[in-house]
């Protein structure tokens, strides 16, 4: 693939799309960015403006916001895959979720365009810790979930961005789906523990019933759709199903993915765990 050619990354702000950009950029590759913001805008909610976002683009990274189990999400990733293929966009790569009977319906949504593709199917990311909603839990010293003995193989942001670069501007991972997961299984309250004894902070983890859990969000007027996203996500990928390790990373860098232990050591450097009071 020539370092001329034009590289969409959609959900460039995101925990992957960022880390996607910043890697093709340090490569010299022309990277664009789409989203409600730029000019062209992309709004998933706005079909119409797809077309101009992808005009001139030959390959593409797809992160559908908020997630692909949201209720649409399937008729837009097949929507925009068949509008890509007629801009003459030759790969998308396509950020899905593991153990999401949603996600594997929009992975067939893409196959079915005859469009070329890669799929990134990823576990839960470590960076949710540190980037995302579980952040203010753990800067209160306390984290409250309501999931109890369920181990998940967290995975590096990093390494799904690392996968993502090399299914973009490297033509041998064309049609292939890579599951990818950490090396290694643990629970939620093993996470935090680890980020208590690096940060040197009193971080405790407590499991409540998904109607308390709920009650919680709605008290701190979190929106309706936030939260029945994250009920669906409690209450049915974080059944067990996801209790296993694959070898996607390897497959596709031909090296282990990062452990937790080491994305903790790192991150706890930045501060971002700090005891603000």
């Amino acid at each position: 693939m020539m370092s001329s050619e034009t590289i969409l990354i959609l959900g460039g702000s995101g925990k992957t799309g960022r880390r996607v950009a910043e890697r093709l950029l340090a490569k010299g590759r022309d990277v664009r960015l789409a989203s409600r913001s730029t000019v062209p805008a992309f709004d998933w909610t706005n079909p119409s403006g797809w077309g101009a976002a992808l005009d001139g683009v030959d390959v593409a990274y797809v992160s559908y916001q908020p997630d692909l189990a949201v209720p649409g999400a399937v008729e837009a990733i097949g929507t925009l895959s068949r509008l890509a293929l007629e801009k003459g966009v030759r790969h998308l790569v396509l950020l899905s979720g593991r153990g999401e009977d949603e996600a594997l319906a929009a992975e067939e949504a893409l196959k079915q365009s005859g469009i070329g593709y890669t799929i990134i199917r990823a576990s839960w990311f470590f960076q949710n810790f540190s980037e995302a909603f579980l952040l203010d839990g753990i800067l209160a010293g306390e984290l409250v979930l309501p999931v109890a003995d369920v181990r998940e193989p967290f995975i590096d942001a990093d390494d799904i961005a690392d996968v993502a670069v090399a299914a973009l501007i490297e033509p041998e991972h064309g049609h292939k789906t890579y599951e990818v997961t950490g090396p290694q299984l643990m629970t939620f309250g093993e996470a935090v523990a680890q980020i208590a004894r690096q940060s040197g902070r009193d971080i405790r983890f407590t499991t409540v019933d998904i109607r308390t859990y709920v009650a919680m969000l709605r008290e701190a007027q979190i929106p309706a759709g936030y939260i029945w996203l994250i009920e669906y996500l409690f209450m049915n990928v974080l059944d067990g199903r996801n209790e296993s390790l694959t070898d996607g990373v390897i497959r596709a860098l031909g090296r282990p993915p990062r452990d937790f232990a080491d994305y903790v050591r790192e991150t706890a450097t930045t501060g971002v765990w700090e005891d603000l009071k």
